[in-house]
């Protein structure tokens, strides 16, 4: 080939890598607007949605007993102000409401031989004989048995009444203190434990640092349930250490801050230890030299360093506590909180516009949190320069003995509260027969889901897994080296963070809004194993984008360059250089959504259907049919698969980056 025919064909490539650019971009760009924007779109519209019955709508005849209609129609308005109750209160309604045309005729009976006539006044206007909806203006006849099946339906409107009902209701008012003061608490006991611990993991000597990470990462492994129904066996009302609660309930705010602390102790303490494993020694010598004692050190050196890991270890802490449903449900007795209201108002109540106005009341502490943490993260500075030192800690006896003991203790807490689900699995009837065996893993003779919703999740986790990382790892190929398009790209970037500012169960409602809606064309895929697999990789997305961003950015953009200069397509890039350069973070991001896709409760729990029941949605259900060992069986099946995961997920990644990383080893 000449060079006169080489660069027109260099163009061309690069025209055609650039169309398939655009069309990529704006595939991940629709996928999150159908999966978040718009659900969300249709929940905010939904929370301002009030519905009642327009009286003026619908007329009304009524026969003599012979059948003819000698009297003029009636508004039904006017029959409402003619009785000696008139329905006022009753006129305002959910989404669902009906109401009895009878009601407007008092001396109505359906063995009558009178006749009724009903239509509505305005062409929208709409009413039920049976479930046979009706609309129009044009008279409909029917039988008195006939009429007394006879429904109108309500008026949709918009205002702020929802949110105003909301707010005079006391019960559901004091949620919001209740939430930010659990959220609250859990985040500054939270992070000082986890403070602590990274702390002695990277500034001491200690022996078995391994195993202590190890431990304080294994709450990950389970459904944030799970610690609430440990701690009922150990401090309920026939818990083995009842006695040490001195009176005091487990059940209610105490319980909720125990368990919170648990399962987001090791989200705190990874981003706590990354950042105090990243220190200069050069300011302790300095300080060391000058003769500052250690709490002045740690005061003026060691805190004002670790400030951005703490705010934003305090700030993922609070939104995951103030977003979890689990945990508050199974233990959180009579004390309310936002999360728990939400599931009560569409479960319970089916009041689908006010668990609308909960979940944006909720949505609104979450989103601060999370635009508070990006504008810190933002902030940060680099910690380590080229001539930075690495700490290295020195020995000390009595030091290294008290961190310890201060690991041991919160070993203790993690492994016992395990340990105790564990126990609970396994005893025949706590706590009278205490003789163990695996009854309760008979879990098709209970309530909750059975055999099946382990496997469901097992799908669920592997689905997740193989379509999260494709769409995720894409979208952050296209936000990093994709360098025209900075409009779409930066569109991209946003909308990639939104998922982390979103609570699972505002999402899970948003879902069943706009996916259910029987004019969307998408309503078939609700009910599905899909909807399931799209809701968790869109709730999980934020953190597995932010892993392959930092992944690629490692990777110098000349291998796009060349490749461009050189005419060739950059998905050989892709598939020879890029990928495997990132198969480290690939792996991660697998098993990260893996894992939470089998743990997860709030983002499923409106979603499922009785084909697609879950494991962690049967520990649910099970603990609300009473069956509390079943429940705390199915919890730990849940535990030993993902440790199983993480162990094949070693396994495959130790072998697969043998053969692709050797380069690093060079």
């Amino acid at each position: 080939m000449t060079a006169a025919n080489a660069v027109p064909d260099r163009r061309a490539v690069v025209d055609r890598t650039r169309s398939l650019s655009r069309l990529w971009i704006s595939v991940i760009l629709v996928y999150l607007a159908v999966t978040l924007v718009l659900p969300l779109s249709v929940m905010l519209s939904k929370s301002i949605s009030t519905y009642q019955f327009d009286l003026e709508q619908f007329s009304f005849m009524a026969s003599n007993e012979d059948g003819q209609f000698s009297t003029s129609e009636a508004r039904a308005s006017d029959l409402n102000d003619r009785l000696s109750a008139p329905l006022l209160e009753e006129l305002a309604t959910s989404a669902n409401g009906r109401l009895s045309a009878a009601q407007f005729f008092p001396d109505f009976s359906f063995r009558s031989p009178v006749l009724y006539r009903v239509r509505g006044n305005d062409p929208d206007a709409r009413f039920l004989v049976g479930s046979t909806p009706h609309q129009g203006t044009a008279w409909v006849e029917l039988t008195s048995n006939e009429f007394r099946r006879v429904q109108l339906r309500p008026v949709r409107t918009f205002g702020i009444s929802n949110f105003t009902t909301y707010f005079q209701t006391p019960a559901l008012v004091r949620s919001i203190g209740n939430s930010l003061l659990i959220a609250s608490i859990t985040m500054v006991i939270t992070v000082s434990l986890a403070f602590g611990l990274a702390y002695a993991l990277t500034r001491s000597c200690l022996r078995f640092q391994g195993a202590f990470r190890l431990i304080a990462m294994a709450p990950i492994l389970v459904p944030s349930l799970l610690p609430g129904i440990a701690l009922i066996y150990l401090f309920g009302n026939q818990g083995i250490l009842k006695e040490l609660m001195m009176g005091a309930s487990i059940y209610g705010p105490i319980g909720i801050v125990i368990g919170s602390v648990f399962f987001t102790f090791p989200h705190a303490f990874v981003i706590l230890s990354t950042t105090l494993a990243v220190s200069d020694a050069r300011l302790y010598e300095a300080a060391e030299s000058l003769k500052a004692p250690p709490w002045r050190v740690f005061l003026t050196v060691t805190l004002p360093g670790a400030r951005y890991g703490l705010i934003s270890a305090a700030f993922v802490t609070f939104n995951l506590v103030i977003a979890d449903f689990g945990l508050p449900k199974v233990i959180g007795g009579q004390f309310n909180v936002l999360a728990v209201d939400i599931y009560k108002q569409v479960i319970g109540q089916q009041n689908f516009e006010m668990g609308a106005v909960v979940s944006v009341v909720l949505l609104l502490p979450a989103v601060l949190a999370f635009a508070v943490d990006a504008h810190v993260r933002r902030r940060q500075v680099a910690q380590v320069s080229a001539r930075t030192v690495p700490l290295v800690p020195k020995p000390s006896k009595t030091k290294d003995r008290l961190w310890m003991i201060y690991c041991l203790t919160l070993s203790l807490f993690i492994v016992g509260l395990l340990a105790t689900c564990q126990f609970a699995a396994l005893v025949k009837f706590w706590p009278y027969d205490l003789s163990l065996g695996f009854m309760h893993f008979r879990f098709d003779l209970v309530d909750g889901g059975g055999w099946p919703s382990y496997f469901n999740s097992l799908k669920l986790g592997v689905m997740t897994a193989i379509v999260g990382c494709m769409v995720i790892f894409l979208g952050a190929y296209l936000v990093e080296k994709t360098k025209d398009m900075r409009l779409a790209r930066g569109t991209l970037q946003i909308a990639a963070m939104l998922p982390m500012a979103v609570p699972g169960l505002v999402l899970g409602l948003a879902y069943i809004f706009f996916f259910n809606a029987p004019g969307n064309p998408l309503n078939s895929i609700y009910g599905t194993m899909t909807i399931l697999v799209i809701c968790t990789v869109t709730h999980f997305y934020t953190v597995p984008h932010l892993t392959a961003l930092t992944a690629l950015k490692q990777i110098d953009p000349e291998f796009e360059a060349v490749s461009d200069s050189l005419g060739q397509p950059r998905r050989r890039v892709l598939f020879g250089v890029t990928i495997p350069l990132c198969l480290p973070a690939i792996l991660d991001i697998s098993i990260y959504l893996f894992v939470n896709a089998i743990t997860t409760v709030s983002a499923v729990v409106f979603l499922y259907a009785p084909k697609t029941s879950l494991a962690s949605v049967a520990i649910l259900n099970m603990d609300d049919a009473g069956d509390i060992a079943p429940a705390a069986a199915m919890g730990m099946l849940i535990f030993y698969t993902n440790v199983v995961a993480r162990l094949v997920h070693l396994g495959l990644s130790r072998g697969l980056l043998r053969r692709t990383q050797a380069w690093r080893h060079i």
